[in-house]
């Protein structure tokens, strides 16, 4: 059976959903592993599409029960986790699971038995961070500040992955992460 995974982190605004779904389209046998989130759906997220959305009570028993590959609370309340079930049903497909997690999680999964291909992506620094989030308009202005704390902790991190991407431009950032990727899974 496949053991591989791709796992593509950075700290939130930095474009990498936006270059997982690029990357999805371009390399087939990738398959977007769905994490599980106590957050509420944004706009038209869909449950078991974007996120499984559960209760913290329902999030804390799959905890107990041991469900989840990685999980953290990522803010307060806000638990998110990448389900062994869902790596199983990917790969049970003959696809490759790609991860779109956050630092601390994407290091715990490179700690497990799977072959990981690891990617950070960068932002130039905090204040195009900070203009991304403001541009997405998700988030109040304690919200754009506590994932801007969050963010200068994470980069800390960054030289913990195999790969690290700027995306300065989302055009060639995406092509970066789809040659390194191509490469991991030989297609």
């Amino acid at each position: 059976m496949n053991n591989k995974i791709v796992i593509v982190t950075a700290p939130s605004g930095s474009g990498k959903s936006t270059i997982v779904h690029a990357m999805m389209r371009e390399l087939t046998t990738l398959q977007f592993s769905v994490s599980a989130t106590t957050r509420q759906a944004r706009g038209t997220e869909q449950d078991g599409v974007d996120y499984y959305f559960l209760s913290v009570e329902e999030f804390q028993q799959r905890i107990e029960h041991e469900a989840f590959l990685e999980w953290e609370m990522v803010y307060e309340n806000k638990y998110y986790g990448t389900l062994h079930k869902e790596i199983k049903r990917i790969q049970k497909n003959n696809n490759v699971p790609i991860l779109d997690i956050d630092v601390k999680g994407a290091l715990a999964v490179q700690q497990t038995n799977y072959e990981v291909c690891s990617i950070f992506i960068e932002v130039p620094n905090l204040k195009v961070l900070r203009e991304r989030l403001i541009k997405r308009n998700t988030d109040t202005a304690e919200q754009i500040e506590e994932r801007l704390n969050k963010a200068a902790e994470e980069i800390k991190d960054k030289h913990q992955f195999k790969h690290i991407v700027l995306n300065e431009n989302l055009e060639v950032a995406t092509q970066q992460v789809i040659d390194i990727v191509r490469s991991f899974i030989k297609v």
